[in-house]
């Protein structure tokens, strides 16, 4: 399978195009491709189109092996399906999916009894004529008659916030336009509070509205002024409070006010100290608090309701060297915590009376779990998500006493597939510095011995694991005799906060190094070669990949960068752009720090592109992504074509009406996934699948 070779990539806009000069600690960078940023520009929208025709036109050659991957998907995913119900106050809630549908549909029936469905929201019905559409906000009032409900039409993660009335089925006149994620119903179902977003697309304001007021005389409940900070809202489970949050990457400062008195001014539960994190939920008469009040690795804490000050916390669940508390849940009776212990989440269980505890085994050792939807605290059985990279997610129900678990649903997979004709394992790659890389590993058990075809991903940011959980689509891969691995880098948070301290602010190379070394190990098993080596990732990720590719690019057939920070120095440098003030506290301040500037300097993707051989390249972006600009990826494609010594083809696909995540509709979706697929096996030569297991 082959490339179209006979096109030439689009020019550049004929046209003097004024540079943007930087000069900082000593360091002077002329940017002749700054222009690019200015959407209004007719000249950047018709480059933008010329390059998607570009890569349709290099990538037709591949429509035939496109078709057939969808045609994979469509014959894998059971399209028709339903959700596990979920009971609430005598209400069983649930989504399902129709064949041909797009957008899931929401319903919901009585708990007891044998009574018809209700449809609460159709998706496909509010996103019909329109190229994208989103949910920001989807909650069902407490006394179930009401939906608060808001979508984004554009991708730009700016959202219209409206209220419908379950009974008949109709909008109320409530419209707020311009609101953010989160929100809270007060107890009274009459009162509501959503949050609103600034320039720069941070949420900084919650706001309190009353059912039938216009929207002019809501109450501004708080404001951030703090560009590092973001805010929410939401309600406890037991109703108890509405709890606001502000937290930037490193801080927390949550506030309080009683559910069933919603204009009540809003109480701090611990001022923010720079440094400290914490997120409480409210069990009886007390909070329990995961915090990394001295806890690196975070520890749980309780204190009175009444009295919520630091000074009040004493300690439930001390802090541990080996061990990182990810997360808990408080039940009435028993305590669940979610512990990543050598790059691997465990489940333990609690009493709280007696305070015996004991681990929920899993049958695999390299899987992922995760809680589940578990609406009330008054329950004995807990629900929880279970996947590996070989097994399917499922949702069980485990008793919390007697330790018996029943499957509630595993996710089905059509056309034969069976978990034991593949395999999953641990590997460890080792840094140039000695540290030990984990990756997880997934292949058929049929393949052939030797080096063959391997996608290599990761992310390594924010301290977000990559969890090895089940792909469905991954299977066109895995039957086409790929390994798929994660690499589990420095900068993640799959190791403890150590590890995620070691891959934030100066030590970020680490992140990349780390990449390098999980290459350099997949070749050394014998797995994979660098022509039969593709590496993938997204928004931090796809910063993972262009950096990676610049320290080695040898070492690989093929990349997928997908909305890719790599413009990082530019963009950090500039704090009218979204979400830039947020990332000093994870990347740092290059204006305010020579260090972190040279650091910044010395890995960001765009600035470091050298004379080399590339390989093959799909990198993708949206135009209204509030997140990475689009320009990132078009600056960085064109440097690359500019002074790359190889022939592979380096493309560009920006979505013009979507954002961060890409087509909204579960068959855009898949249909984006087949190109990046059919793109990677492509790439790396890989001619055929393994006997297909899809009827």
């Amino acid at each position: 399978m082959n490339f179209a070779t006979d096109n030439a990539p689009p020019m550049l806009p004929a046209g003097r195009r004024e540079p943007v000069i930087r000069e900082l600690w000593g360091h002077r960078f002329e940017d002749r491709l700054a222009w690019l940023r200015n959407r209004e520009d007719a000249d950047v929208i018709a480059y933008l189109e010329a390059e998607n025709a570009n890569t349709a036109s290099v990538l037709e050659p591949l429509n035939e092996l496109r078709e057939t991957l969808f045609g994979e998907f469509k014959a894998r995913i059971k399209e028709t399906d339903l959700s596990v119900p979920v009971e609430k106050d005598g209400w069983s809630y649930y989504t399902r999916t129709e064949e041909g549908l797009s957008y899931p549909i929401q319903c919901r029936r009585l708990a007891e009894g044998d009574g018809p469905e209700l449809v609460l929201f159709d998706e496909n019905v509010e996103a019909e004529g329109k190229d994208f559409f989103d949910l920001g906000v989807f909650e069902v009032s407490p006394n179930h008659r009401l939906l608060l409900w808001a979508s984004d039409t554009a991708g730009d993660e700016r959202f219209l916030l409206r209220v419908r009335d379950l009974d008949s089925g109709l909008d109320l006149d409530d419209n707020i336009p311009d609101v953010s994620y989160g929100s809270a119903w007060a107890m009274d179902s009459t009162t509501f509070f959503y949050v609103r977003a600034d320039h720069a697309n941070r949420p900084y304001q919650v706001w309190r509205h009353v059912l039938g007021n216009p929207s002019t005389e809501d109450i501004l409940v708080l404001e951030e002024p703090d560009e590092r900070f973001f805010v929410g809202v939401g309600r406890e489970r037991d109703d108890s409070f509405i709890q606001i949050s502000a937290s930037s990457a490193v801080t927390d400062e949550t506030w309080l006010l009683p559910a069933t008195n919603p204009t009540a001014q809003p109480r701090c539960l611990q001022q923010r100290r720079q440094g400290i994190e914490y997120s409480a939920a409210h069990h009886n008469d007390q909070f329990v608090i995961i915090t990394n009040d001295e806890a690196e690795n975070f520890k749980l804490v309780t204190t009175p309701d009444d009295e919520t000050g630091a000074e009040n916390w004493a300690d439930l669940i001390p802090n541990r060297a080996d061990v990182h508390l990810s997360g808990f849940d408080a039940l009435s009776e028993h305590l669940v915590l979610f512990e990543r212990v050598n790059a691997v989440v465990q489940m333990r269980v609690r009493h709280w009376q007696t305070a015996v505890d004991h681990i929920v085994e899993q049958p695999e050792a390299v899987s992922s779990v995760w809680p589940g939807a578990n609406p009330t605290q008054d329950t004995t059985s807990y629900r929880y998500g279970y996947s590996s990279m070989k097994t399917p997610a499922s949702v069980l129900l485990y008793d919390l006493n007697t330790k018996a678990r029943t499957l509630l649903k595993a996710t089905e997979v059509l056309g034969g597939f069976h978990p034991d004709q593949y395999e999953t394992s641990r590997e460890w790659a080792v840094a140039e510095d000695g540290t030990r890389v984990p990756m997880s590993l997934v292949w058929r058990k049929d393949r052939p011995v030797g080096p063959g075809p391997c996608l290599l991903g990761g992310y390594g940011a924010y301290e977000i694991s990559a969890e090895p959980a089940f792909s469905t689509m991954r299977l066109s891969l895995l039957d086409r005799g790929f390994v798929v691995a994660i690499a589990h880098v420095r900068g993640g948070g799959e190791l403890g906060r150590a590890w995620y301290l070691d891959g934030k602010f100066e030590h970020k190379p680490n992140t990349f190094t780390d990449t390098v070394a999980c290459a350099k190990h997949l070749i050394d098993l014998g797995l994979t070669s660098p022509s039969q080596l593709g590496i993938r990732g997204g928004s931090a990720g796809g910063l993972l990949v262009g950096a990676t590719l610049n320290l080695a690019p040898e070492l690989f057939g093929a990349a997928l960068a997908e909305v890719p920070f790599v413009d990082a120095l530019n963009t950090i440098l500039d704090p009218s752009l979204p979400l830039t003030v947020t990332e000093w506290e994870e990347l740092g301040n290059p204006a305010e720090s020579e260090e972190i500037f040279r650091v910044m300097q010395g890995y960001t993707p765009y600035e470091n592109v050298r004379p080399e051989n590339y390989p093959a390249i799909l990198a993708t972006a949206g135009l209204n992504d509030p997140r990475v600009g689009f320009w990132e990826p078009a600056k960085w494609v064109q440097v690359l074509r500019q002074v790359t010594t190889g022939t592979a083809p380096i493309l560009l696909q920006t979505e013009m009406g979507a954002g961060h995540a890409g087509p909204s509709g579960r068959y855009d979706a898949w249909r984006d996934e087949a190109r990046a697929l059919g793109f990677l096996i492509s790439a790396l030569h890989v001619e055929r699948a393994t006997e297909s297991k899809v009827t």
